[in-house]
């Protein structure tokens, strides 16, 4: 928090009278940079830890993706044979399980990251998604063991919560305390890239898995393959994380090799890393990303996690034909998402997000009366109408979320606002789509979700402050050049009286 004007909280008389000493209060408080203070960016390491945080949020994503894609599966292995409507229930209520332990996850991660580092949190959340994932691949049915199928395939599922309670807020941070100011929406953005290459993995794997085997052979061995191959993809990115540096702004709060200017050295010089305190003072801005989350993350699920099902099990499509479709729209995203993130650093993130949160507000019933037309070409407009909805806020918010919050307490508030949201919305959508559609008989409620949820979502974009190019909160200007590093120096030097 910066400190207040000593002219506002002055007496304005003692102000007038003293114009001088007021004067120099402020200049004291607030200094101008100096050429030292400026962090210049390495490109290599800026792309390095790109790499590394988006590959990893890809496997996390991987691991998750499988999961929801499999889901009707999934109901039939671990869940006792009947209502096949109350199976996807029990597969999707075992989904939003995963959701639940997220904010504890991030409770528990979130604080360390601030504490020890970011490097290192994210690597042992990476291990953690891993094993249990690769876990769930070992569980026998619930035909060999009974109800304990179900209980084993809970806990580890809770453990991928838990550990995907570190990773958004984390691999977020990292990359936009890497970033120079004005790319990072464009670098940001990668972080999402990641995210839809985890889900195309994931969605192609399993389209090929249920175009090579029969139904007997899926339920019996078949969609082990997706939760084994985590294992040893894991290992890869673990090994891409631990080769990288701290982030400069960590290093910073550590009294290391990182600059930063002397206005941001008395609140930002010990990373506490108070939970208490996040909460206590930082109530409002937790408030502004558990709306912002919540309406992205009810979309997102929406459309990345549950289409397939909806198209399968409302439509009657078969399992093949709406994976296809959904993966021809994710590699669609992955094509054009950097180039939101270049949007959102030129026109800025509020522009950006409320384009996304509008257009699901306005095209999500359009959309899904266009997706119950039998035929490939109406569904997939419709699936791309709110594909590029989406893609507005999966360019952007990866770097809108992090500038919220001070650099000492970013990866706390970040984790712990992000996953309080995404458990409350985002790993619920499923099961809530469902069960809405069940009661009332009607499917075109997912639009209605999604369209309640957009409308949250216009109120917190239209709240929150404008971020774009601008240093992060409690951290140095980060610049790209040299040039650029003088040029901010040169800005503030007063103009020549002649």
């Amino acid at each position: 928090m910066a400190a207040p004007d000593p002219q506002q909280a002055a007496d304005p008389a003692a102000v007038k009278r003293h114009p001088a000493l007021f004067r120099a209060i402020r200049k004291r408080q607030n200094p101008r940079l100096r050429r030292t203070d400026i962090t210049v960016t390495d490109d290599a390491a800026v792309k390095r830890a790109v790499k590394a945080a988006s590959l990893g949020n890809a496997m996390e994503w991987f691991d998750f993706g499988i999961y929801s894609y499999l889901a009707v599966t999934i109901g039939h292995v671990f869940f006792p044979s009947g209502n096949d409507t109350t199976q996807l229930l029990s597969s999707f209520a075992t989904f939003a399980v995963a959701f639940l332990v997220r904010p504890l996850g991030g409770m528990f991660f979130g604080p360390m990251g601030d504490k020890v580092g970011r490097k290192k949190v994210l690597a042992l959340t990476m291990i953690l998604m891993a094993v249990g994932t690769f876990a769930i691949g070992l569980i026998p049915s619930h035909d060999t063991i009974g109800v304990w199928a179900a209980v084993l395939l809970i806990f580890f599922r809770m453990l991928q919560g838990f550990s995907t309670g570190g990773e958004y807020g984390g691999a977020s941070t990292f990359i936009a305390e890497y970033a120079p100011d004005k790319r990072r929406g464009f670098f940001g953005s990668f972080l999402e890239f990641g995210t839809l290459a985890g889900y195309v993995g994931a969605a192609g794997l399993v389209t090929a898995l249920y175009a090579l085997l029969n139904d007997a052979q899926m339920e019996a061995w078949g969609w082990r393959i997706p939760f084994l191959v985590a294992g040893p993809l894991g290992l890869v990115g673990l090994y891409l994380r631990l080769k990288l540096d701290e982030t400069p702004a960590f290093q910073k709060l550590e009294g290391g090799t990182a600059h930063a200017s002397e206005a941001a050295d008395g609140v930002e010089a010990t990373a506490k890393g108070d939970l208490a305190k996040i909460f206590r003072q930082y109530w409002p801005t937790l408030i502004l990303c558990i709306c912002l989350v919540g309406a992205y993350n009810i979309t997102d699920y929406m459309l990345l996690s549950y289409m397939p099902t909806y198209l399968s099990d409302e439509l009657g499509y078969s399992e093949t034909h709406g994976l296809l479709i959904l993966l021809a729209v994710m590699v669609f995203l992955m094509a054009i998402i950097s180039q939101v993130g270049k949007l959102s650093d030129r026109f800025g993130r509020k522009p950006l997000l409320m384009a996304g949160m509008l257009g699901f507000l306005f095209l999500s019933l359009p959309a899904f009366l266009l997706i119950r037309i039998d035929g490939i070409l109406p569904i997939t407009i419709g699936m791309l109408m709110l594909g590029l909805s989406l893609v507005c806020m999966l360019g952007t918010m990866s770097a809108a979320l992090p500038a919220l919050f001070p650099t000492h307490v970013r990866y706390g508030s970040l984790s712990v606002g992000y996953n309080l949201s995404a458990s409350i919305f985002g790993g619920t959508t499923p099961l809530v789509i469902t069960a809405l559609i069940s009661w009332t008989g009607s499917n075109l409620m997912p639009a209605y979700y999604a369209m309640a949820a957009a409308l949250i979502g216009v109120i917190a974009v239209a709240c929150m402050k404008e971020t774009a190019q601008q240093p992060l909160i409690g951290s140095p200007p980060s610049v790209e050049t040299d040039e650029e590093a003088a040029e901010l120096v040169q800005a503030q030097s007063p103009e020549p009286k002649f």
